[in-house]
């Protein structure tokens, strides 16, 4: 039986390029995973184990390993920071227990920081900071402990000051115990000395120490009552304090370093060690029964229950599909079969390993707490549970954003159309927030993503690791369609042809709905003159025609159809003929209802130095942007604001050129708006000339 209270399931995330990669080689050098330590820059880190991600020094995937320190387990994911790959933080986020959020020294609270600090909250994650990069020009340990304070609404609790800043950084004092940790100049992580802390930076140390230590023992009404009448509590009252503190959220430890340099690393793994909650400590995932009604029972961290595991990654390598789970409660064994609650269907679990980045162990079996990888399984997606057939429940399931953008691909040859579906299929199960249609009319390939990167990226993959060349077409925007005006009509569908006849006569409305309903249906009819058997066929037939709109094609969202009345025929009706009547009176009603065009709005976070402000700003408004908010930083502008999809085509390119190489920008979708005249005009006629081909 293993010993939980010795594990620590955690994620490392951040803005991108604020050092999540190299912190985790870092962790993994000092914990004895690896022995040669392997650089972002130079393709080399463990856990990017993909072409593209050596290639563009970005983390794409997120990666699994495991490692220990000073006798605890660590289950270690590596996520990645771009705002297109959010996703795989958020299912990350999900499973774990708590996180490590990196910070730039000088780069401080970037956007992609902010969302992936939402993402975090809304998962309820426990969460210390590690503010890096403090050897960097511009580095400023006390300006991110602000910008964390005053940009994501949290409470940083300081654990460590730095020792000197820029070239002069040197180590690190820790807070509780009065110690400086001193690295010498070879760069090796063990090469450090406890000494005393500066003669100037007593007075600093104390008046962070206090602070730390009244914070803690808030947490404590004994302690603090004591420390009130001048005794200080003992160190493990302290750390018990601050754990608890750190696992209700209401503050997170805040520690600082160079990953680069090998400075502070120790610290931080004493951190996730000391604060950071075990399974046993974490609020249970609510169970509910295979409709998703709560059943009032939790998944209880306990081997001896049953069997709850969340598939939270589908992975595919040169040994087959690799399905990633977190297991809650019971114990998984090799040989066994487990209920797939959302298929319905029981699958065998073949071998389970346990990861380290790109290598694996096998294992015989797991159980509740860990975090493992299953081989071979076929029906099993991001979110499905995985649970004991004799006692079926389901685990709280993942929700994706839908894609904002999409882009045609056609294979070059005939030989790459055939591995063309195959692959798609593989990377369709691995990210669920990409998605593959085919377009009826042109038999065009259609990829649906969260931004160009995402699919620049899909596109990569398609080519060197599934072997497939396609030519590509420009992206394509998601726009939608919905109607500004409440139509009351009726339709008749009536049908002779020898024998039984077709007869439905429905009368209705449809009307705009509430914002964010997409579609809904509502029957007043009484008395039977349609009878109840045949409302689903109705709503059935509206709510198919909704996935093409009228005025150029695109899905119909926003909209409430009533069925009012309507008449049968005891002989000729049937569920057929009233599915026909709801199509033709879609097609009937819908243009009289005001139909109108959406597309879809960007939240855009940019960043750029202060003499480029104007530039930016005056190419956002180019854009059709509406800019919300202006904040000056000690090392550039931050400008907040809405930006269409469709005029963000290439924008990074434009920023780069506007600023010198120095500004950067997130986008995340944020809602959809109606469109410009002008602007839907344009896209309704290249709509209509696409459909006349």
């Amino acid at each position: 039986m293993k010993d939980l209270t010795k594990y620590r399931n955690i994620g490392i995330f951040a803005h991108v390029d604020a050092g999540k990669t190299t912190t985790t080689e870092r962790i993994l050098s000092l914990t004895g995973k690896i022995h040669k330590i392997g650089e972002v820059h130079d393709g080399e880190a463990t856990t990017d184990f993909m072409d593209q991600e050596r290639e563009r020094g970005i983390t794409i995937q997120s990666a699994a390993t495991s490692a220990f320190w000073d006798d605890h387990r660590l289950n270690i994911i590596d996520t990645p920071g771009h705002v297109d790959f959010t996703i795989e933080v958020y299912r990350s986020l999900k499973v774990l227990d708590g996180g490590v959020g990196v910070f730039c020294g000088s780069g401080g609270v970037e956007p992609q920081s902010e969302t992936n600090w939402r993402y975090a909250n809304d998962s309820e994650v426990a969460r210390i900071i590690f503010v890096n990069k403090l050897d960097r020009l511009g580095a400023d340990f006390y300006r991110v402990v602000k910008q964390v304070r005053e940009v994501l609404g949290a409470k940083p609790l300081v654990m460590t000051l730095p020792i000197g800043i820029e070239d002069d950084f040197t180590g690190v004092v820790d807070v509780l115990t009065r110690k400086a940790w001193v690295w010498d100049g070879s760069g090796d992580p063990e090469k450090y000395t406890i000494q005393d802390v500066p003669e100037d930076m007593v007075d600093l140390v104390e008046e962070y120490r206090e602070e730390l230590i009244e914070t803690a023992l808030e947490h404590d009404d004994d302690a603090m009552e004591k420390y009130l009448e001048g005794e200080e509590p003992d160190m493990d009252t302290i750390k018990a304090c601050i754990r608890k503190g750190t696992n209700e959220l209401d503050f997170f430890p805040t520690l600082c370093g160079s990953a680069f340099k090998n400075k502070g690393i120790q610290l931080v793994l004493n951190a996730v060690v000391d604060y950071l909650p075990n399974p046993t400590e974490v609020k249970p995932q609510p169970e509910t029964d295979l409709e998703g009604v709560e059943t009032g029972e939790y998944a209880i961290v306990d081997p001896a229950k049953p069997m709850r595991a969340l598939a939270f990654k589908i992975m595919d390598d040169r040994f087959g599909a690799l399905t990633f789970l977190r297991i809650y409660t019971g114990t998984l064994s090799k040989g066994s079969n487990v209920l797939n609650t959302a298929t319905g269907k029981t699958e065998r679990i073949g071998r389970i390993v346990e990861m380290h980045a790109e290598s694996r162990e096998e294992l015989d079996s797991a159980q509740a707490g860990d975090i493992v990888a299953v081989l071979g399984m076929k029906n099993v997606k991001t979110g499905h549970t995985l649970c004991d057939p004799n006692n079926p429940a389901t685990l709280e399931p993942m929700v994706f954003p839908a894609p904002v953008i999409s882009m045609a691909v056609s294979p070059k040859d005939k030989s790459a159309s055939e591995k063309l579906g195959v692959a798609l299929g593989k990377m369709v199960s691995e990210d669920p927030s990409f998605h593959v249609n085919t377009d009826e009319e042109s038999g065009e390939t259609i990829l649906q993503g969260m931004g160009e990167l995402h699919l620049d990226i899909k596109v990569d993959i398609l080519k060197r690791t599934h072997g497939v060349d396609v030519e590509v077409g420009k992206p394509q925007v998601a726009y939608r369609e919905t109607i500004t005006q409440s139509v009351e009509d009726s339709y008749t569908h009536k049908k002779q042809t020898g024998g039984s006849g077709q007869f439905g006569k429905i009368e209705y409305t449809i009307e705009p709905g509430e914002v964010g309903d997409g579609y809904a249906f509502e029957s007043k009819v009484t008395g039977g003159n349609v009878p109840r058997e045949f409302w689903p066929a109705i709503d059935k037939g509206f709510r198919e025609c909704m996935e093409k709109g009228v005025l150029a094609g695109y899905p119909c969202i926003d909209v409430k159809v009533t069925l009012l009345d309507g008449a049968f025929h005891a002989v000729d009706s049937s569920a057929v003929a009233f599915e026909l009547a709801a199509r033709a009176a879609y097609r009937q009603s819908m243009v009289k209802a005001g139909p109108q065009l959406l597309e879809p709005i960007m939240k855009v976070d940019v960043f750029t130095p202060d003499a480029n402000v104007g530039d930016v700003i005056g190419d956002l408004n180019r854009r059709r942007g509406m800019i919300k908010s202006q904040d000056a930083g000690p090392t550039g502008v931050r400008i907040k604001g809405d930006v269409p999809l469709s005029d963000m085509f290439g924008y990074i390119g434009d920023l780069r050129t506007q600023t010198s190489g120095r500004g950067q920008f997130s986008m995340e979708f944020s809602h959809y708006m109606p469109c410009p005249r002008n602007v839907a005009d344009v896209i309704i006629k290249e709509a209509q000339e696409r459909n006349a081909k």
